[in-house]
């Protein structure tokens, strides 16, 4: 297992990327920034060169908020990789986050998924 972290250019997030096989696991701390966007676009483009579809677990939980250039962000990276992702599994206990997991839904033809739990979100991307 690889871990990858991605400071914001500010002092207020960052993002921390595992990889497993063909899996990605990201955590995000702190208000996103495109910045943060941008380093896991950088390891999902990485990953896809090693597997022709991913799973995707976005860890939402500590996550305060994010940028308007990251919503577009999202549904554009989303729409140019509609069919890379096998499962999404979004981890956030907060209901108002979930739209930045939910709304790439309408772009992909990705399985996505809202946990609570971290555990329970893993263990559904492998099938347990």
């Amino acid at each position: 297992m690889t871990r990858i972290q991605f400071p914001t250019v500010g002092p207020t997030g960052m993002i921390v990327i595992e990889e497993e096989k063909d899996l990605l696991k990201a955590s995000f701390y702190g208000e996103l920034a495109l910045a943060d966007f941008q380093g896991l676009e950088t390891a999902v483009n990485n990953e896809l060169r090693r597997a022709p579809k991913i799973k995707l677990l976005l860890d939402l939980t500590n996550m305060s908020g994010y940028t308007v250039d990251v919503a577009w962000e999202d549904i554009k990276f989303t729409r140019d990789h509609a069919h890379d992702f096998k499962r999404i599994a979004v981890v956030t206990g907060s209901r108002w986050v979930s739209w930045l997991g939910w709304l790439p839904a309408a772009f992909t033809d990705a399985e996505i998924r809202h946990f609570e739990d971290a555990v329970a979100a893993s263990n559904w991307l492998h099938g347990r």
